[in-house]
């Protein structure tokens, strides 16, 4: 049976205190105003304890006893604050309180009135850690839901924008905003966005991955990502005005952004702050990376093992003087130097960052060193393997980062059972596996597939501004 209010504030104080289990940071203040006993319910911490004093205690404490006192004249005539409503579910009351809301009660009265002064401490705005550049903005989101969304409504000045919130996690209530521009983002993907949110039964919501997992359509299995996260707020705006849904989880800097196609992770936001030429000649750059990075030692491997014919003759005879004495044959020799690697760069994200760059870069010195002088590898794989590790550090999202490395090893597999033929095989697969995914109803490797001419000007290269411009006065025409 779920509580009510009642109209004795005693009985209420201790409903109210039973149900927050006499808890140490429960605030119960006992007031009267005028001739009427009162109570006000808050959570220290969660709660601008300064607001409560001047806009709420000390208004309440001038009032006449000759005035005839009831929540709503509290709210309309007397209160200082910007946000207060009248509430009569005791469960909701909770909520409100927990999320730094104050509870005021009057005795004889069974309802309640929310006063909404949260004041907890939080991260001021900093430069991005994760998507950082070198010309365009350098600030990045918080932990805090209003100001993530404030600063995108900053860039957007548009009344187009629309937001939505909803409440996730039936333990940790979290908070949700769903930010679309009306009239150009899908409305039927916006109505089921909103929808899966608020029927989705999970018990917390920590970070934007506890959605993204529920989210993911036809349970989709996949190591790639379908969702797009950025604590840029330039990158969510610039989705957002495209069309895209962004959706902030309350108390991670990281916004999701949903539909994402293969392109998306591949462009930065700094391709938009510099010359489209040097921007497309990056681009490109990009992709010839990510496939290094991913295919690199699978073709050493596939080559020295089962297509010598292939290498030129004086290179064969330098890669043979090298691997003599290296106990392992090319396939060991690989995935001994990527797990190490793997190791040392997983050791440095960890690591404080004072010493974690220090102790990667060392540590990569010191051990391909040793094990070249130690006749464990050759000193090829090492090249091969340091350019490979450099390439992958070219992707701009690291999200897309990890799948390209979980592949390197399914592709050095493949060449060290059947050479060029298994990487073949293998990229045909990948080809067709991206082709099949999708991202909220839009495939994931569009605009290539299926193909949109329209939007071939952004997807590897960036063209001017001036042409996207005219471009759109022509589809408008």
């Amino acid at each position: 049976m779920k509580p009510e209010f009642s109209n004795q504030i005693c009985q209420n104080i201790d409903l109210i205190c039973d149900f927050m289990g006499n808890s140490s940071d429960v605030v119960v203040r006992e007031i009267a105003i005028g001739s009427n006993h009162a109570a006000l319910f808050y959570l220290d911490g969660m709660t601008d304890m300064q607001k409560v004093q001047d806009n709420v205690i000390r208004p309440l404490h001038e009032c006449s006893s000759s005035d005839e006192i009831t929540l709503t004249f509290i709210k309309d005539g007397i209160l200082d604050v910007g946000e207060a409503s009248l509430i009569q579910s005791f469960e909701d009351a909770l909520d409100q309180i927990l999320s730094g809301g104050v509870l005021l009660l009057l005795d004889g009265m069974n309802e309640g009135l929310i006063i909404a002064l949260p004041g907890w401490e939080e991260r001021s705005i900093t430069e991005s850690k994760a998507q950082p550049v070198i010309r365009g903005p350098q600030e990045s989101f918080t932990e805090t839901l209003r100001t993530n969304t404030t600063m995108v409504r900053r860039r957007v000045k548009d009344t187009r924008v629309r937001l939505t919130n909803v409440k996730v996690g039936q333990k940790t209530k979290t908070d949700i905003s769903v930010m679309y521009m009306h009239g150009i983002a899908d409305q039927d993907m916006v109505q089921s966005m909103i929808s899966r949110l608020k029927n989705m039964r999970v018990d917390r919501v920590l970070e934007g991955e506890y959605l993204e997992e529920c989210l993911v359509e036809n349970k989709q299995l996949t190591i790639f990502p379908i969702f797009y996260n950025s604590d840029r707020p330039d990158s969510i705006a610039a989705g957002v005005m495209e069309g895209k849904i962004a959706i902030f989880v309350d108390g991670t800097p990281f916004v999701i952004l949903a539909p994402a196609v293969f392109v998306d992770f591949i462009q930065s936001a700094e391709d938009y702050y510099q010359s489209y030429i040097y921007s497309s000649i990056i681009r490109i750059l990009r992709y010839i990376c990510l496939a290094i990075c991913m295919l690199a030692p699978a073709i050493y491997v596939a080559l020295t093992t089962f297509h010598q014919d292939m290498i030129p003759t004086v290179l064969l005879l330098s890669l043979s003087a090298q691997r003599e004495g290296v106990p392992f044959p090319a396939f060991v020799e690989a995935m001994i130097m990527e797990v190490i690697f793997e190791i040392l760069r997983e050791a440095g994200l960890r690591m404080p960052r004072t010493v974690g760059q220090a102790v990667s870069i060392v540590g990569s010195i010191v051990i391909g060193q040793a094990a070249v002088e130690a006749n464990i590898v050759s000193a090829v794989m090492v090249i091969v393997v340091a350019i490979t590790a450099i390439s992958s550090f070219v992707i701009p999202s690291y999200t897309m980062a990890i799948p390209i490395r979980i592949l390197r090893f399914a592709f050095i597999g493949l060449a060290a059972m059947f050479g060029v033929y298994g990487l073949t095989i293998g990229l045909l697969i990948l080809l067709v596996h991206l082709n099949s995914l999708h991202s909220f109803g839009v495939p994931y490797m569009s605009p290539f597939a299926n193909y949109n001419s329209s939007k071939q000007r952004d997807a590897i290269l960036r063209f001017p501004f001036s042409n996207k411009t005219n471009q759109h006065k022509k589809q408008k025409e």
